[in-house]
């Protein structure tokens, strides 16, 4: 999908690789919202989702269903913690329509899965940075180099969005970093 100076090139399988790893990282904070809300399926069924358009499934309505159905599972917890696990979630299924535009804000449809898991994991640990902090070295780890490329064609993230967005930052350079190590 090449075109305009201001786009991206994007593949579907780069699409995939993005969105696979967002899955994993959302998928490892499901427990925080499951705990919160034993009865809600819905940020599971939105990385279920996310994880059947990375192994070749449909990138249509249902994908998109799940991600808008675990924002609305977000803002029905009991803690900021379990809110933030969901919106993991619904950023897993969301990465799926990273668009090719070269804004800065794209990397929000990369790493806000893992973002927002990191959030949630420092949250659910009395708010200790420490475990944000190892829950993005995992998530770097969980980046392949597909992952690491498609990161490289967008700008760097953008400023704001609070704590979010000082994580989103954070791994944005590590994972920038890495690849400019090599």
């Amino acid at each position: 999908m090449k075109g305009e100076a201001d786009e991206i090139a994007l593949s579907v399988q780069d699409l995939r690789e993005v969105t696979g790893f967002a899955a994993a990282c959302a998928e490892a904070v499901l427990d925080v919202f499951e705990s919160d809300q034993p009865d809600d399926s819905r940020p599971r069924e939105a990385v279920d989702a996310a994880w059947a358009f990375a192994r070749g499934g449909e990138r249509g309505q249902e994908l998109r269903d799940r991600a808008w159905a675990a924002l609305k599972a977000a803002k029905n917890t009991d803690t900021a913690a379990a809110g933030e696990a969901a919106r993991a979630a619904m950023a897993a299924a969301a990465a799926a329509y990273l668009h090719p535009l070269a804004r800065s804000t794209q990397v929000k449809h990369i790493l806000g899965a893992a973002a927002h898991g990191a959030r949630a994991a420092e949250l659910a640990a009395d708010d200790d940075r420490n475990v944000a902090a190892a829950h993005l070295r995992r998530a770097a780890h969980l980046a392949t180099p597909a992952v690491v490329d498609v990161l490289g064609r967008f700008p760097a993230a953008p400023s704001g969005g609070g704590r979010v967005g000082e994580l989103t930052r954070t791994l944005d350079a590590a994972l920038r970093a890495h690849t400019r190590a090599e």
